[in-house]
């Protein structure tokens, strides 16, 4: 609770500066005009008619080809002015390609995301926190029990999931050449899936829930309130990819398209009671809450990777077939592995060794992604140094093949024997769920949004919070697989359960300071996203004869 009081305040302070330095720069630039004298003006005048004079087309270079036969030009850069941190840019236009009201639907859709992302995290950072200090209070509705589904389903249904629905708004419009949505109907989605995640965290804190069924702690009246707004943007989306100008099917509308449908199947399959006794129960449980993951969060967002990647590097997707075969195989595959995490249950053998072989067929789909977007890096790695938005992409690959890796490791019999039941199970959550789908969100965030508005974030503010999730991050993940490590092969030498507890505290302590990075760096992201949609004029000292020369004509009747 002090952590986000003095937060608070810090941020008042911050937004006190903030507008105290917006009154002096208003200041200092009417007195600026104001000085300004009518010789100054002719000369400013006289200087904008030089710097904006265009000579004729072939004036300067003829008709003769441009040539560079000695290979002598590589690069050309100019700096003017004295850089502290290196300036980062954009590695994309700020062309609007979408009506307005299409726009504003998706930047609901985003900030509504924002808020889950902010809540949802808070009541991860004092659950983590709960581990270092488990009698900090004892308010039942702050109980471990409720905070943890609290967290996971705010960030999953709320965070992620209307993030991903607002990005898919906006690619498969592009994609398709056509913007044939019901605008109400999104609306009406964005409403539902917003009310059922509010209801849905609501009950949970007050203890009402499902049950025992991971990501699946939603009673059914919520989580049909959640499915129906899938529904309805599904139905939507499927409109322009029907009336679609191109005669093929971007693979991006593959996966989108498809995890659409899968999410609304899957909650299906996970909520109908009629198949859920015994054992039944355990296998739905392991197919639900894997699909959720690789069927819905992994599916949407490769599909946008496949979109906001080549636009951001100027260039096409490295290979065609490569996302064909990551595709399908990622169908294939991804539907058989759920029970992986129930090895040594009750649940036939054949099944478990079935989830195995899955497990490991993943490497196929994880390969070919990963191998496709590295190779669309090829010849522009450089871009990697001067843009605020291609690290996002870059680590969220890496955290691709990594995460998943680790996934087809932690299947097998004697590693799922020593690492299931400990925090190493966490850290794989985090390192995924974290890792590859909220660092996608977060570039896809910094691309698309200044397209929508035409106001970017600060640039340092932009790194300063990719640095935060990223190395805590690493804090979090690193020490929980380390802790998770050592009580698996506690527990194996039949050492008692609380040894296992004792061992983890030192790194429940680092996973608290990872989680306070990641947590303050959610707040600077709600910060660049108010930057980059808020209206509010800002103000600029001019320096240059056209920034002066405009300055003067917009004061002349103030």
């Amino acid at each position: 609770m002090l952590i986000i009081i003095v937060a608070g305040l810090i941020l008042v302070v911050f937004k006190f500066l903030s507008i105290y330095s917006r009154i002096l720069k208003k200041r200092e630039l009417a007195e600026k005009i104001k000085s300004l004298s009518p010789e100054e003006l002719t000369e400013y005048e006289k200087r904008e008619a030089e710097l904006n004079f265009e000579p004729d087309e072939n004036q300067l270079s003829g008709n003769v080809p441009p040539s560079d036969k000695k290979g002598i030009i590589k690069n050309i850069n100019s700096v003017e002015e004295f850089r502290v941190f290196p300036v980062k840019r954009r590695t994309s236009s700020f062309q609007k390609y979408v009506s307005d009201d299409l726009s504003k639907l998706v930047l609901y859709f985003l900030g509504t995301a924002i808020v889950w992302l902010i809540i949802g995290t808070t009541f991860g950072l004092y659950a983590g926190i709960k581990y270092v200090a488990p009698d900090v209070e004892h308010t039942s509705w702050l109980s471990f029990g409720r905070l943890r589904p609290a967290h996971t389903n705010s960030v999953f249904w709320g965070w992620a999931s209307l993030a991903m629905v607002g990005f898919s708004y906006y690619v498969v419009t592009r994609v398709s050449n056509v913007e044939n949505y019901n605008i109400k109907q999104g609306y009406v989605s964005l409403i539902l899936i917003n009310l059922a995640v509010l209801t849905g965290t609501i009950s949970l804190l007050a203890g009402v829930n499902n049950g025992g069924g991971e990501y699946r702690e939603y009673i059914w009246p919520i989580m049909i309130t959640f499915g129906a707004g899938i529904a309805i943007s599904a139905h939507n989306l499927f409109k322009p990819v029907a009336k679609r100008i191109v005669k093929e099917i971007y693979i991006s509308n593959w996966y989108i398209i498809s995890g659409f449908m899968f999410v609304v199947i899957v909650i299906i399959v996970g909520y109908v009671p009629l198949w859920q006794d015994g054992v039944g129960e355990t296998i739905t449980q392991g197919y639900y809450m894997h699909q959720a993951i690789g069927m819905w969060f992994m599916m949407i967002n490769l599909g946008l990777m496949y979109y906001f990647l080549p636009q951001q590097l100027n260039k096409p997707i490295y290979s065609y077939s490569l996302g064909a075969l990551a595709f399908w195989t990622h169908i294939l595959f991804y539907t058989l592995i759920g029970t992986h995490h129930f090895i040594f249950s009750a649940i036939p053998w054949r099944l478990q060794t079935t989830a195995i072989v899955a497990s490991v067929g993943m490497l196929i789909p994880v390969a070919a992604g990963t191998t496709n977007f590295l190779l669309t890096f090829k010849g522009s790695w450089y871009q990697l140094k001067t843009s605020y938005t291609l690290p996002f992409y870059f680590m969220a690959i890496i955290f691709y093949f990594t995460g998943s890796f680790q996934g087809t490791v932690e299947a097998f019999r004697y590693t799922n024997l020593l690492w299931h039941f400990t925090d190493f199970t966490v850290s794989h959550s985090h390192l995924t769920m974290y890792g590859i789908i909220t660092f996608m969100l977060w570039g896809f965030s910094y691309t698309l949004i200044p397209r929508l508005t035409g106001k970017e974030p600060p640039k340092l503010l932009v790194g300063i919070h990719f640095w935060l999730a990223l190395i805590g991050l690493l804090f979090y993940v690193i020490a929980l697989m380390i802790g998770g490590t050592q009580t698996g092969l506690l527990w194996i030498k039949k050492k008692p359960f609380i040894d296992g507890v004792i061992n983890m505290f030192p790194f429940w302590l680092w996973r608290a300071i990872g989680g306070t990075m990641m947590w303050v760096s959610h707040l600077i992201f709600a910060y660049n996203f108010y930057r980059m949609v808020r209206t509010k004029e800002d103000f600029k000292i001019p320096q240059t004869p056209a920034e002066i020369l405009a300055a003067k004509k917009q004061y002349r009747n103030t």
